[in-house]
């Protein structure tokens, strides 16, 4: 285990495994579940995979298949790689599709608080707790023919379909940043700068000032893992549909200055249960 990464050989991989692979020269990762047979599930944008492919995590795709289920023939590794239903952003694909040119590394659960501030970069590990992998694989090929919502690189993008498979937690306010270590540094760094100019005034050493940064960036990130945030909440992946449907309703709630209220709030494995009335 590495401060910035945890590569792998394809040897060690498991069934359930959350997997990802660094882009251009380390500046972003896409994730994925592997769900067995050298496939991979994975959510991109609401695109047609090209089998063949190099899988990337938010720039235009090269796509070229009209239909869902009609996958080009350029990769013979699996006979479904490249596999999506229409209008849906998630994909299965074979492990040397997802790769592409890049390498292989394992997403780290139940990480200390400790081990989890030493890592340089959001994205590789998590405090949460992963589920059983054959909870995490029915949730995967479930989304697989449901789909997972409207792609979006801060709110709801392949590092938080894997997430979420491995958990089965979901973000209960609409508003706020999702579950993705990687969203969580892209905004963290920038606010950690921020945050820490005040300190020039009283240190003298550059080297004070570089450390505090990186302290507060740290403790950023931390604050918004899944495994110590409180507005999360388990849900099943059979009733992921009503759940963003309640989300959606309450937006439109209080845009309209509705009054809502939260009757209970279920922490097992079901939705949030809610009830609402206008004035």
């Amino acid at each position: 285990m590495g401060l910035v990464t945890h590569k792998i050989e394809r040897s060690e991989l498991a069934a359930g495994d959350h997997i990802y692979s660094w882009r251009t020269l380390f500046a972003y990762s896409h994730h994925g579940i592997y769900v067995g047979g050298s496939k991979v599930v994975h959510f991109t944008r609401e695109q047609i995979i090209v089998s063949g492919d190099p899988i990337l995590f938010s720039a235009p795709l090269n796509c070229s298949s009209p239909s869902s289920t009609n996958v080009s023939s350029t990769c013979t590794n699996i006979p479904d790689c490249g596999f999506q239903q229409k209008e849906s952003g998630v994909v299965l694909s074979c492990l040397d599709c997802f790769l592409g040119d890049g390498l292989l590394y394992r997403f780290d659960y139940g990480a200390s608080p400790s081990v989890f501030l030493t890592k340089l970069r959001g994205g590789t590990c998590t405090t949460a707790q992963s589920d059983p992998p054959e909870v995490v694989i029915h949730r995967a090929m479930y989304l697989l023919q449901n789909g997972f919502g409207n792609y979006d690189v801060f709110k709801n993008n392949c590092e938080d379909f894997a997430l979420y498979c491995k958990t089965g937690l979901l973000v209960l306010d609409q508003g706020a940043l999702g579950r993705s270590g990687q969203a969580a540094s892209v905004i963290g760094a920038p606010l950690a700068a921020i945050a820490s100019s005040p300190l020039k005034l009283f240190m003298s050493s550059p080297v004070g000032l570089v450390v505090a940064t990186a302290g507060m960036y740290c403790l950023t990130r931390y604050a918004t893992d899944i495994g110590v945030r409180d507005d999360v909440t388990k849900v099943k992946v059979e009733e992921l549909t009503s759940f963003h449907n309640c989300k959606s309703l309450k937006k439109r709630l209080n845009e309209n200055h509705c009054d809502t209220r939260e009757v209970t709030l279920n922490q097992t494995d079901t939705p949030a249960k809610r009830q609402r009335r206008c004035d």
